[in-house]
């Protein structure tokens, strides 16, 4: 197979050459054994026509020269040709900036980051607003783009699984993964040498990916350890005065309101209480001195 496709391969760049009167030998050669030469040498075995120092010299050079169209041969009348030039447009440079592989990276993670804010609070409108454009844009550079889709689902579920975490605390597990895809998925996102993206762009945004799971997790640390708020856990530690003398069960007053209670020492009437306990709609009470 692979001899046949050299030989096609050679026959090809002969038919070309033979075409445009050029040096059929050193064509094969070039198929065959990859050989090389520098611009003068190539002019001096008929492989190019000219060799010009810049456009206005090609110009010069070509005028007059017949080529083989498909209406036929015609001559070329470059000699007083005038050359415009034109400046890219607005457009073509906004193009040429989020086509930059960085560049387009970058739009991809706000995006999804703008999203991720806007289903966590809904109806803040800004961040989904900047997200889903970002997103778009970063969608239309990689189709440009020689994108490697594997990298690019690596960095997605890396960024899930860090969502993931700061959503359901698995102490770590789902965030070290959800790094570790996406430096992975980041590193290779694009296939061509010249378009890798920059290291210390993704370990930048590594590190800040790190910095918000780090912070979310201690964040949820610092919750744990916080007395409630609500519900009758908040019940648990303050104190209350009894109504009445008891020596099982009884009456107490918490927080303006009237509780069943029980204690396992004797209490006496207008004494102060700790509650150490809730069951149901009674209190587990001891005197206050001794319940610490």
């Amino acid at each position: 197979m692979e001899r046949k496709v050299l030989e096609d391969a050679v026959a090809y760049i002969r038919s070309l050459a033979e075409r445009h009167g050029r040096n059929a030998d050193w064509a094969e050669a070039a198929v065959r054994e990859a050989v090389n030469l520098t611009a003068g040498e190539a002019l001096e075995q008929n492989v190019t026509d000219v060799v010009a120092t810049d456009l206005a010299d090609l110009l010069k050079q070509i005028d007059g020269r017949p080529v083989v169209m498909e209406e036929g041969e015609r001559a070329l009348a470059t000699a007083d040709l005038t050359i415009e030039r034109f400046d890219p447009d607005w457009r073509t440079k906004l193009l040429s900036v989020i086509t930059d592989p960085n560049v387009a990276y970058f739009l991809m993670i706000i995006g999804f980051y703008g999203l991720i804010f806007e289903l966590s609070n809904p109806g803040s409108l800004v961040p989904g607003t900047i997200g889903i454009i970002c997103l778009l844009l970063a969608l239309f550079a990689f189709q440009v783009l020689s994108v490697n889709y594997a990298g690019l689902a690596l960095i997605l579920v890396g960024l899930a699984l860090i969502v993931g975490e700061a959503l359901m605390p698995s102490f770590g597990i789902l965030g070290f993964g959800g790094i570790v895809a996406f430096v992975i998925g980041s590193v290779i996102l694009m296939d061509a040498e010249n378009l890798r993206l920059s290291l210390p762009l993704i370990g930048g945004v590594a590190l800040v990916s790190s910095a918000l799971m780090l912070w979310i997790m201690l964040r949820f640390v610092g919750l744990r350890r916080r007395p409630a708020l609500t519900g009758q856990e908040e019940l648990i530690g303050h104190e209350a005065v009894a109504l009445e003398d008891f020596t099982d069960s009884g009456h107490v007053r918490l927080m303006g309101e009237r509780w069943n209670a029980r204690s396992r020492v004797a209490i006496a009437c207008g004494q102060a209480v700790r509650v150490t306990a809730v069951d149901g709609l009674t209190l587990e009470v001891a005197p206050l001195e001794s319940s610490g």
